[in-house]
């Protein structure tokens, strides 16, 4: 079974930045892409940002690309989110997901997910 525990969210003023961490439990962390989704109170869940298995591929939604950088630490079993440029727009819960190709998670196809942070973004 894979665990994700999300954490580092919190709450910042606009323009400024945040980093999210997903760190992974079990041996698989390696053999999973990785991605980044949010969702604000009644709002759809939206794809924010995946990095595939050796990190070498990321693709952003649009609304963040630019501002936000997707990275992993495979020896540390840990995905990053850096958040900069922050707006208030980007008030959500913040959920950290495993798929099976970048490409897949892009789509909405989820293995496994965290229980999510809160990031609150104040004008």
């Amino acid at each position: 079974q894979v665990q994700l525990v999300e954490s580092g969210g919190g709450l910042v003023q606009a323009g400024g930045s945040l980093r999210l961490s997903c760190a992974a439990s079990g041996r698989t962390f390696s053999s999973a892409a990785m991605g980044w989704f949010r969702q604000a109170p009644g709002k759809e869940r939206e794809f924010v940002a995946g990095i595939s298995r050796s990190g070498s591929t990321t693709y952003y939604g649009d609304s963040v690309s630019g501002r936000f950088t997707i990275s992993r630490d495979n020896a540390k079993n840990t995905a990053y989110l850096q958040m900069n440029s922050l707006k208030p727009e980007d008030t959500a819960a913040y959920y950290c997901a495993t798929g099976f190709t970048v490409i897949r998670l892009r789509q909405g196809a989820y293995d496994y997910w965290g229980r999510g942070t809160q990031v609150t973004v104040s004008s």
